[in-house]
């Protein structure tokens, strides 16, 4: 995955004390999206909008605002996340991925 002639907002999102981060482009079509990595932990993060996360290396389980079941993903799989919602995401390793918000 690429992403050509974009905007990148060079201050880095930072969260759970460093453990996420990622960076903002904006794409020419005005799309918003984050790129980052996850260091293995728990976490739980609140959306305003839809998003989905696609996995671009590692694993983690996810249980998303609403669900009793935790559910796998790996790189090559995204899931998807409800506007004024939460989830709750648990990585073992290394997780590297891109939030597209719809």
């Amino acid at each position: 995955m690429s992403f050509k002639n974009v905007e990148v907002k060079t201050r880095a999102n930072i969260y759970h004390e460093g453990h996420v981060t990622s960076r903002s482009i904006i794409t020419p079509d005005g799309e918003m999206k984050t790129l980052g990595i996850m260091l293995p932990g728990t976490y739980r993060f609140s959306t305003q909008a839809p998003e989905r996360i696609d996995i671009t290396q590692g694993h983690c389980r996810v249980k998303v605002s609403g669900s009793e079941a935790w559910s796998d993903y790996e790189a090559g799989q995204s899931f998807t996340v409800p506007g004024n919602s939460h989830f709750e995401i648990e990585v073992d390793d290394l997780l590297d991925y891109v939030c597209h918000f719809e």
